[in-house]
């Protein structure tokens, strides 16, 4: 049973690894004398979507089911994100007299506004209310904290003796 939870947790850490190197290559390319390459500002728009998912991932794996439910909200969240930033990279530039502002906002910043920044605070938190009996702390849980928070307690008062 715990294999799973393992598996979950091994899998979000090697993603949010694997993002923050792919993050951290594409701020140090800034650095060259000839400016940042045309990759970087797409390892960017996949690269921190996925470290936060990643960091999501790592926060809501509980027990023997991994993130259960929430695997589908989270893609979600993945693929608005990725998907808004690199819409934002791959459209041409028509922010020229006369363009259309869909929202009252340029294209580009009508996406990243509304759906980059919040169609996800719609998704995320109807998810975890629909899945907060099975995501949250039960009580052997709350015991198991419990118990090593007075083991903690213990130590400290024995260091300090």
């Amino acid at each position: 049973m715990a294999a799973k939870t393992d598996i979950t947790r091994r899998f979000a850490r090697a993603v949010l690894f694997t993002a923050i190197l792919g993050i951290s290559a594409a701020y140090a390319s800034a650095f060259r004398t000839s400016g940042a390459p045309a990759w970087a500002p797409w390892l960017l728009a996949i690269g921190i979507p996925a470290a936060l998912v990643a960091i999501m991932i790592l926060g809501a794996a509980r027990g023997s089911n991994g993130i259960g439910s929430l695997k589908i909200p989270f893609l979600f969240v993945f693929i608005v994100l990725a998907g808004g930033f690199c819409l934002a990279l791959a459209l041409p530039e028509s922010e020229g007299k006369g363009a259309q502002l869909p929202f009252g906002l340029p294209l580009r910043a009508a996406i990243l506004i509304y759906g980059v920044g919040l169609l996800p605070t719609f998704v995320l938190p109807i998810a975890y209310a629909l899945t907060f009996q099975t995501q949250t702390l039960s009580e052997a849980d709350i015991a198991r904290v419990r118990e090593v928070a007075e083991r903690t307690r213990a130590w400290a008062n024995e260091e300090a003796s």
